[in-house]
């Protein structure tokens, strides 16, 4: 998320489309057709927000217009499996991060923004939804993890995570806090909540080609890099300081942290709503990284609207698109529904004159890199979080990242 200064232009829409008119609808019964017209998916939380835009796209170009709502940890599979049945919707709302997925099976096609739009957004998320050289989506929101302290308990931001555990530490050893740190490990682990603490110590998940571009071929698990960045996540664990604990996890780190249980929570926007409800005094601040190693880099994720290959309104799904994502009304009613800095320059520099968190967060993802998009990447997660949390309980760092190398390899042929 690093944001560039962008004077705000209009966009120029493409053609007018007229097809046959109907009203427009939302549903909670995704079927991928909308009779001639323009069916979108999204998860709930969009879908409320869309609705009204899609209204006034569809009278504005007498097309019917369908917001379809998918619980967004199905979403993705089921536009695969609805594209290759076809069957699916003409826009998916979605992870940038799914990208190469998307791509590999053929399901969505690159956007194109007219002139010089693409200088409108956030540089750091328009390098996440290009893939392969080709722009595939138009984003609207970002988010990546932070640091967020209870400042009646850390009053200061901590510089290294040495001085972080010092500091839960000691209040955890004076009875004020139950936990040193709030960061949901699991039982099965976290590869993207570790990855600040992983990265700064000097481990990588996949190199880069010449392009700069994530390279399958180059696994960084497995490596002696990343055996040594282990090492530095096993001291944190439960055999070494205790600030990383397989007990605690997505389903009660909020609640540490609401309740004042611990100091330090590493989380991202999302988590926020909940803190400020809890009436929690808090500060953001960049994740930290080891002392003299590098510092820490979490992932950028980045929402995005695609173009679906195989749907029938191609064209109108692009004007919809540039129309209404590129513009600042729709992106601010995003923002206003679920507070992620807004990939839209304009929008944000708005949204910040009002809520301080935002520069703190943008500041908090300075150093982040975007999730790699690549196909591959599916075969990280398993493996490595089970590796990630037999390390963290006590095992062999050595040993855990061979066994997640070996399963990741398997996994990408």
């Amino acid at each position: 998320m690093r944001p560039r200064t962008a004077a705000p232009r209009a966009l120029a829409g493409a053609a007018a489309l007229a097809l046959a008119a109907t009203a427009c609808s939302g549903s909670d019964e995704p079927s991928g057709e909308a009779a001639g017209g323009l069916v979108i998916w999204a998860d709930p939380e969009r879908t409320d927000v869309l609705q009204p835009f899609a209204e006034e796209f569809g009278e504005a170009n007498g097309v019917r217009v369908e917001v379809q709502s998918l619980p967004v940890d199905d979403i993705q599979g089921d536009f695969v499996t609805a594209h290759e049945a076809g069957s699916g919707p003409d826009i998916l709302v979605g992870a940038h991060d799914w990208i190469g997925n998307l791509v590999q099976n053929g399901s969505i096609d690159p956007v194109q923004l007219p002139g010089d739009a693409a200088e409108r957004f956030d540089e750091g998320a328009i390098d996440a939804v290009t893939y392969q050289g080709q722009l595939y989506g138009v984003p609207y929101a970002m988010e990546s993890l932070m640091l967020v302290r209870n400042t009646e308990l850390a009053p200061e931001a901590p510089a290294t995570v040495e001085e972080m555990v010092e500091t839960g530490t000691a209040l955890k050893e004076d009875g004020e806090v139950k936990e040193v740190l709030g960061l949901q490990v699991s039982q099965t682990g976290d590869p993207f909540h570790l990855q600040p603490f992983y990265s700064s110590a000097g481990g990588y998940l996949f190199g880069t080609d010449d392009e700069g571009d994530p390279d399958p071929s180059d696994l960084g698990v497995g490596t002696d890099a990343s055996v040594e960045a282990m090492e530095k996540v096993a001291e944190l664990g439960e055999d070494g300081d205790g600030a990383l604990k397989r007990s605690i996890d997505a389903d009660n780190v909020n609640a540490l942290f609401e309740r004042g249980e611990t100091p330090y929570f590493v989380t991202g926007p999302w988590s926020l709503a909940g803190i400020k409800d809890a009436g929690v005094d808090y500060a953001i601040s960049p994740v930290p990284g080891f002392e003299g190693m590098d510092e820490a880099r979490p992932f950028l994720g980045v929402q995005s609207f695609f173009v679906a290959s195989g749907g029938e309104n191609k064209v109108l799904a692009e004007e919809f698109i540039v129309n209404n994502v590129a513009q600042p009304e729709l992106a601010t009613a995003l923002y206003e529904a679920d507070p992620r800095p807004p990939a839209l320059l304009e929008v944000f520099e708005a949204a910040e004159a009002d809520d301080p968190d935002l520069s703190a967060m943008m500041e908090a993802a300075e150093q982040a890199e975007p999730m790699p998009a690549i196909p591959e990447m599916s075969a990280i997660w398993d493996p490595f979080g089970k590796a990630q949390a037999a390390v963290i309980g006590g095992e062999d760092p050595a040993g855990a990242v061979s066994s997640a190398e070996k399963a990741i390899s398997e996994q990408i042929g």
